[in-house]
């Protein structure tokens, strides 16, 4: 887990399983994995496919015992090596069929409405975050949201443009509440073609972003753009928790 602030008092539990990496483990009163399923079972999702690392047996155990979800049919899909977001999508293909899916980040928490939204898409798309309504209603502060990716719909809702972590100068072209990429997508077949074309980034990962831009330029594809006003809950950084965990204090978790 990213930047250890000596300040930030965790709990032993909390301390255990960021020290091990397992975001979606860190406990506030249960998994915060807990809450992100619970909230796609409230969006009116009914089966999810867990992308976990072959180390992540734990997680794996708790949720086919204790903490097997009573409104999600769950399944798991083996990551071999952190290669980055389009091999975990690849790694999901025989779950996913030939049947559109949505993609998040398990160290999200989404806001229901947006997810339904996304659901509810007559094809591919993603959830465009204002970044005012990030900024008044979640936990990611200014300048971590600047290093976000950035999007741009055209007059019909289709996705226009992105920009991975966008020069200032190039940001200033989004206008002053720009529409960022929070990675919750719904994905169609197709992505996984384009999955295999990607070539590592600068920054040495297979990136989806880079599958979605093969699969409008070559495959034709359409995304539309869910533009959202709410906020996000960011468990990126160990010094996210407390903050994270004041938010969930009063959630209701039914996954």
């Amino acid at each position: 887990m990213r930047r250890t602030d000596s300040a930030t008092v965790l709990d032993t539990a909390q301390d255990e399983a960021a020290g091990k990496g397992m975001k979606g483990m860190i406990p506030f009163g249960r998994p915060f994995l807990d809450y992100v399923l619970s909230g796609l079972a409230d969006a009116g999702y009914a089966r999810v496919c867990l992308v976990i690392g072959p180390e992540h047996g734990a997680v794996r155990e708790y949720y086919e015992g204790a903490g097997r979800p009573t409104r999600l049919e769950l399944s798991f899909a083996i990551q071999l090596e952190p290669r980055g977001t389009a091999d975990a999508v690849l790694a999901a293909e025989t779950f996913a069929g030939e049947q559109p899916f949505a993609v998040i980040n398990a160290d999200n928490y989404y806001p229901v409405g947006a997810l339904a939204a996304l659901r509810h898409l007559p094809r591919a798309g993603l959830i465009g975050f204002r970044r005012d309504g990030l900024l008044a209603h979640g936990n990611i502060p200014s300048e971590r949201i600047a290093a976000f990716a950035l999007i741009e719909a055209d007059e019909l809702g289709g996705l226009k443009r992105i920009a991975e972590k966008p020069s200032p100068a190039e940001a200033a072209t989004f206008g002053p509440d720009p529409l960022v990429s929070m990675n919750a997508w719904l994905l169609p077949p197709a992505i996984f073609a384009a999955c295999r074309t990607v070539t590592p980034s600068p920054r040495g990962e297979l990136e989806l972003q880079d599958a979605v831009r093969y699969a409008i330029l070559h495959l034709g594809e359409l995304f539309l753009v869910v533009e959202s006003r709410e906020g996000v809950l960011d468990l990126s950084n160990r010094d996210d928790i407390p903050a994270v965990g004041e938010r969930l204090r009063h959630f209701v978790v039914r996954p």
